[in-house]
C-alpha cells in the first residue's frame, strides 16, 4: 500500500503521533509513506507534545505547497490518504474542491481517483455547515473518521485512549493491527 499521511493545523496532535508510531510498527504492510503537514500542525505539535518528533519518523516528508509530490497525482497510485487531525477549515476546502495546497489537492486527488480518503476531525461541537461538509464529503466517497475515542479497552494514558482512534483508522485502511476487539 502507498499511504499518504495529511497533519492538519487543529488541535489534536497526539493523534497524528500514535497514528505515526503505528505506521512505523506497521511497515511491512507498506510500501511508501508520504507525510506532508500544515504550518499550523507543526506548531501544534511542538505546542501540545513539547517536542518537534515528527521530523525523526522514517517517512518521506513533503513541504505543504509541493505540488511535485507523487501523491498530488493519480498517476502516482497512491491507494490512500489519511488527514488526522483534520480541522473543519480544511475539511471545508477539501469538501468546496478548493485545491490550494499539497494536502487539499491529495484529498482532491483521491476523491477523482475513487480512492480511499480518512478524515479525522477533532473539533467539537459541529455547527451546521460542518455537518453539511460532513455529509457532502462522505457523499462524495471520503470516510469521516472522528477523534472520538472509546472507553472499554479502559486505555491508562493519553497516547492508549488516541489509539482507540487510530486503530480504527488502521483497520479502515486495511492494515493488520493488533488491538482491542470487542468481545474478544
Amino acid at each position: 500500500m502507498k499511504l499518504a499521511i495529511g497533519i492538519g493545523g487543529s488541535s489534536g496532535s497526539i493523534y497524528a503521533k500514535v497514528l505515526l508510531d503505528k505506521l512505523v510498527q506497521l511497515q511491512d504492510q507498506l510500501e511508501a509513506v508520504g507525510l506532508v503537514m500544515s504550518s499550523n500542525a507543526a506548531f501544534n505539535w511542538e505546542y501540545e507534545l513539547g517536542n518537534r518528533d515528527f521530523e525523526q519518523y522514517p517517512f518521506t516528508q513533503y513541504g505543504k505547497m509541493d505540488f511535485m509530490a507523487p501523491f498530488a497525482s493519480g498517476s502516482a497510485g497512491y491507494d490512500a490518504l489519511v488527514i488526522c487531525p483534520s480541522s473543519m477549515g480544511l475539511l471545508g476546502r477539501i469538501a468546496a474542491g478548493v485545491s490550494d495546497d499539497l494536502m487539499t489537492r491529495a484529498a482532491d486527488v483521491m476523491l477523482k481517483e475513487r480512492r480511499k480518503l480518512i478524515l479525522v476531525p477533532r473539533d467539537t461541537p459541529y455547527s451546521l455547515i460542518h455537518l453539511n461538509n460532513m455529509k457532502l464529503l462522505t457523499e462524495a466517497g471520503a470516510i469521516i473518521c472522528p477523534a472520538s475515542p472509546s472507553f472499554y479497552s479502559r486505555p491508562s494514558n493519553f497516547e492508549e485512549l488516541a489509539a482507540t482512534v487510530v486503530d480504527r483508522v488502521i483497520d479502515l485502511l486495511g492494515l493488520k493491527n493488533q488491538t482491542y476487539r470487542w468481545g474478544s
